[in-house]
């Protein structure tokens, strides 16, 4: 097999069009992921971890790819990025505040998307659609602009009490997923929350809470040859050395003969691509 890139894993980078477009980094080198479809691959992983944020080695990964102070104290690793309700920033107990200022105080997205079926979801107005992407989603559509992560969370949540804020990533790699009427459904899920999002508007501002009532589905089509009827996983963690032949990429996975294998999960790894 010939080596097509070694060094650290950072997700994958992709590229909305016909058919998603895929770039795998490994440390300053992009490889065209796409290009390796029907091909055997090697992921080889040497044991290294290196903190994404200091640089130091660590024996295990915590939230993606950081070492363990730094989980312990970044903002970006704080409870409130997975639960944007419990935003601390008014309690001034904020882990960074001029990183939640430049991360959290701007303007997000509240979307509705269809990756196993209909869930809600969160995300800032510059990862759209790279955020619907990353799930794996087959239609995505925006429901609501807010100005701030905590609002985009107290949205959610209002409408997590109706549908799933969760991907079944399983069904989602199986690829026997239904088209929705999205449009629709938005229109749906609105005048069923109508209420409650009113009474957010009048404790945050009518302008912070904008629903988005217009605008078309985003279909996305993913570069598949063959979706798997049983999910296997690989463990780069307790097997380094996976190989197979590649036959599709969707969300964050590679789907190989062999099993699946999430890429984001080995964030700061060291890896070895081989392709023949």
């Amino acid at each position: 097999m010939q080596i097509l890139g070694e060094g650290a894993l950072s997700k994958m980078r992709a590229e909305l069009g016909e058919v998603v477009r895929y770039q795998l980094s490994l440390g300053d080198q992009l490889i065209e992921m796409n290009e390796l479809l029907g091909k055997r691959i090697s992921l080889s992983y040497a044991g290294a971890i290196n903190c994404l944020h200091c640089g130091r080695k660590t024996k295990k990964s915590f939230s993606q790819g950081f070492c363990y102070p730094c989980f312990t104290k970044l903002p970006q690793c704080d409870s409130c990025i997975m639960s944007p309700e419990k935003c601390h920033f008014h309690q001034g107990s904020c882990r960074d505040s001029a990183w939640g200022e430049q991360h959290c105080f701007v303007p997000h997205i509240v979307y509705l998307s269809n990756a196993s079926g209909l869930k809600v979801g969160i995300t800032r107005g510059t990862q759209v659609p790279t955020r619907w992407i990353d799930q794996g989603a087959i239609q995505a559509i925006p429901a609501f602009r807010v100005s701030a992560r905590i609002l985009s969370g107290l949205v959610e949540r209002i409408y997590g009490e109706y549908i799933s804020d969760r991907t079944n990533w399983r069904a989602m790699l199986k690829g026997a997923v239904e088209p929705l009427e999205m449009i629709k459904l938005r229109e749906e899920m609105y005048l069923r929350c109508q209420e409650e999002i009113t009474q957010l508007q009048n404790s945050h501002g009518l302008q912070s809470i904008q629903p988005i009532l217009e605008g078309e589905v985003v279909e996305i089509a993913y570069p598949v040859l063959q979706y798997p009827t049983k999910v296997v996983t690989h463990n780069l963690d307790k097997k380094p050395d996976v190989d197979g032949v590649l036959l599709g990429i969707k969300g964050q996975y590679l789907m190989l003969d062999t099993g699946v294998i999430n890429l984001r999960k080995y964030t700061s790894y060291k890896i070895t691509l081989s392709s023949e």
